[in-house]
Formats: C-alpha cells, sequence, structure tokens
C-alpha cells in the first residue's frame, strides 16, 4: 500500500489513485470473514472430533483449516484500515502481524494443499505403496509441522519490511515495505513468490497430469469403490484448480509485474499506477482460499456431505412441523 511516493534518490515522485481500495477491500474482506470464519471453525470441529480415525488427506486438512482461521480472525483490522481511508491506528507491531498473517496463509494454504494433492495421487497412481495406518498418520503430522516451520521462514521477513509510516498527516500499514526500501525488498519478494508458489504449482501440475492419465484409463471402471474413488479425485482437482486459478495464481503475477516496475526509476507514473491498481484489486481475491479451502473440504469427503444434508433435512422437517 503506497498511495504517496514522495521523491527519493531512486524512485520518482508518483501520486497513485487508490480511492477504490476504500470500496472493493473492505467488501471483500467482510464477505471473507463472514462465511470463512465460521466454515474453517466448523471444519476444525468436524475433523478433531474423529481424531481417532484421522486419516492423512484429514490431517493436512485440519491444518488448512487452521491457517485459514487464524487469518480470517485478523480481517476486521483491515477492513476497519481500508474503510477509513488506510488510516492504521493500531501500532506497528500489529501492522507486522497482520502483514505475515496474510502470507503465511497463502503460502500455508499452497503447501497444504500440495500435500493433499500429492496424497491423492499417491492413492490414484500407486494404491499398493500406501504407508502403513499408523505410520502414515504420524508421518503426516510431521509433514504438517514441516510446512509450519518453512512457511514462518520464508515469511519470517515480513516482520522485517512491512511497516507503518505516515503519508498525509495520517499513519499508514505498509504492505510490501515502505517505498525507500522498494529496490531492498524486490530479491525477498520474488525469492517468496518462486519458493512459496512457483515450486508447489509446477508440482501439482505434475501431480494432476499423472493423475488425470490414470483416471483417463480407468474411466470404465464399474465398482462402486473405483467410481467413488475417482469421482472424488475429479472433485479435488477441479477445485484445487479454481483455488488457483481464483486465489493465487492472479495474485503472484500481478505482484510480481508490480515488484518489477516499482524497482525501476524511469517507469512512467502511469504504468506504476496501472500495476498497483491491477495488484491490489487481486490482493483481496487471494484470500477467498479461506472460503474456497472448506469448499474442497466438504465436496472431497462423501460422509460429511451426507451428515450435512441429513442436518439440513432435520431443521427442514422442524420448520415444517412448526
Amino acid at each position: 500500500m503506497e498511495s504517496l511516493n514522495h521523491s527519493t534518490s531512486t524512485l520518482p515522485s508518483c501520486t497513485y489513485k487508490e480511492e477504490f481500495k476504500r470500496y472493493l477491500l473492505p467488501t471483500v474482506y467482510t464477505l471473507v470473514f463472514i462465511f470463512g470464519l465460521p466454515l474453517n471453525f466448523i471444519i476444525i470441529l468436524r475433523i478433531w472430533g474423529s481424531r481417532r480415525t484421522l486419516t492423512r488427506t484429514k490431517i493436512y486438512m485440519l491444518n488448512l483449516a487452521v491457517a485459514d482461521f487464524l487469518y480470517v480472525c485478523s480481517l476486521p483490522l483491515l477492513i476497519y484500515n481500508y474503510a477509513s481511508k488506510d488510516y492504521w491506528p493500531f501500532g506497528d507491531f500489529t501492522c507486522r502481524l497482520v502483514r505475515f498473517q496474510f502470507y503465511s496463509n497463502l503460502h500455508g494454504s499452497i503447501f497444504f494443499l500440495t500435500c493433499i494433492s500429492f496424497q491423492r495421487y499417491m492413492g490414484i497412481c500407486h494404491p499398493m505403496t500406501l504407508w502403513p495406518k499408523q505410520g502414515g498418520r504420524r508421518l503426516a503430522w510431521l509433514v504438517c509441522a514441516g510446512v509450519w516451520v518453512a512457511v514462518v521462514f520464508l515469511c519470517a521477513p515480513t516482520f522485517e519490511f512491512a511497516a507503518t509510516g505516515i503519508q498525509r498527516n495520517r499513519t499508514v500499514c505498509y504492505d510490501l515495505s515502505v517505498p525507500l526500501r522498494a529496490t531492498e525488498y524486490f530479491p525477498y519478494g520474488i525469492t517468496l513468490t518462486c519458493l512459496g508458489f512457483v515450486v508447489p504449482f509446477l508440482v501439482i501440475v505434475v501431480l494432476y497430469c499423472k493423475m488425470a492419465r490414470v483416471l483417463w484409463q480407468v474411466g470404465e471402471a464399474r465398482e462402486v469403490s473405483a467410481a467413488e474413488k475417482k469421482n472424488k479425485a475429479i472433485r479435488m482437482i477441479i477445485i484445487v484448480t479454481l483455488v488457483f486459478a481464483i486465489s493465487f495464481l492472479p495474485f503472484h503475477v500481478t505482484k510480481t509485474l508490480y515488484l518489477l516496475v516499482r524497482t525501476f526509476p524511469t517507469a512512467p507514473c502511469e504504468l506504476r499506477n496501472l500495476l498497483s491498481v491491477v495488484y491490489k484489486c487481486t490482493r483481496p481475491f487471494a484470500s477467498m482460499n479461506s472460503v474456497l479451502d472448506p469448499i474442497l473440504f466438504y465436496f472431497t469427503q462423501p460422509q460429511y456431505r451426507r451428515s450435512t444434508r441429513t442436518l439440513l433435512l432435520k431443521i427442514t422437517s422442524l420448520k415444517d412441523k412448526i
């Protein structure tokens, strides 16, 4: 968030036109908060309630829901911030923490979706080489611990670069870095994108291509279990693809372009403003993975779909009786 870059030795003076943030960002963040908070909380309760029979996929989904839930809890601060025209009254540490929560959720979600995709790939392409149930769960928990460590390590520099500052006599919370540190932030921003998005994305693409080939070969299977397994995998592929198409890919493409242009002192102000607007328009939609991830859980877990339908039928029948 750099509404105004003052003249420096490396960056030209450029006023950004960002009135749209006052309307777009609070609206999207409010919707994500309203739906994301209860959906992820319910998923955490449902999975933890069946913790004695957890599968590896559910362990990854539990950690995914926790990452989403922690991020959604920070959204009221951002809603207030953008609705108040970028005014940030919550202090420098809270600013750094909120930015850290955004990026840790973003890349944590990508990593856990990669783990879920790999687990489904093993079930489809190598069904005879799955780990023993107990040992597999233990390994899944170790993988999740490794993911959290990796996410904290990758996103920790956010605490260094994100900070508060003064613009137009009001305190603001910068998203990437203060304008004076744009060139310094660039190598870290590109590294975070490559390790936190490009590599997992390529892994998922390869896994899905191999899964699609196997599913195509067994397309004529008539067994109920085989058909259900196939449908489950197809649903997961479709939903994860939608998550990447809506949340992750546009955000990282526009962020990379914005990082590039803000480091070039000769870049025209119009171009800098255009890429700033495009990037910041995709930013709130990156947070929508906190709503799309619970949908992934719902459509890939048949028993929960059945229990949800049963609950809705009971509620409907009670209304009819009343």
